[in-house]
């Protein structure tokens, strides 16, 4: 009875060992930095954000009537936004194809005429690729679409970026049409 209890427990152990703690998922702010990195070790250690960290403003209701006289709406927990569809991109990719600059044209126009609305960008990739690589790429995704809307005349400074990688899939399928869906830049109105 001995001799096949210790295998199993050495067998057990090195199960319990050898899997790796499950980490939180990384998010890449707008000035580039991965945000919850550790702090070097002479800084005293700040706890790990739950939520993606974006420069600007908090995510708030937008109040009613705007200096353009129409009323308009905020993302909401189902992730409505009002006018600002999602803006999709080719594998691998973050340059910006005709119909995004298209549709990007349509939401330079809703937010000169809405004036107090800030928004943040989000990136977004699929599944594919490690987590570094994806928060660079939707990174550049999100900066593509800043860069386009503030060349419409959309002020910098009511325009923020945030990549969330491949952590916060619009579809979790594993499959091609999941795949182009989760490869977007998503918009997030507030105040």
């Amino acid at each position: 009875m001995k001799r096949q209890t210790i295998p199993l427990l050495l067998v057990a152990l090195i199960f319990t060992l050898g899997c790796p703690k499950k980490r939180p998922p990384a998010v890449l702010t707008e000035s580039g930095q991965r945000a919850g990195a550790h702090a070097p070790a002479t800084a005293t250690p700040e706890p790990e954000p739950e939520q993606p960290v974006t420069e600007g403003p908090d995510i708030a209701a937008v109040p009613r009537g705007n200096p353009s006289g129409e009323d308009f709406t905020v993302n909401d927990a189902t992730g409505e936004n009002g006018p600002l569809e999602d803006i999709r991109f080719d594998y691998d990719k973050a340059e910006l194809s005709d119909v995004a600059r298209a549709t990007l044209e349509r939401h330079g126009l809703w937010l000169q005429n809405h004036r107090t609305a800030k928004v943040t960008i989000e990136g977004h990739c699929d599944e594919r690729g490690t987590v570094d690589y994806n928060l660079a790429l939707g990174d550049k995704r999100a900066r593509a679409v800043r860069d386009y809307l503030a060349s419409l005349g959309v002020a910098a400074d009511r325009l923020h970026t945030v990549s969330l990688g491949k952590e916060r899939p619009l579809d979790p399928a594993n499959n091609e049409q999941a795949f182009a869906k989760n490869r977007r830049a998503h918009f997030v109105v507030s105040r």
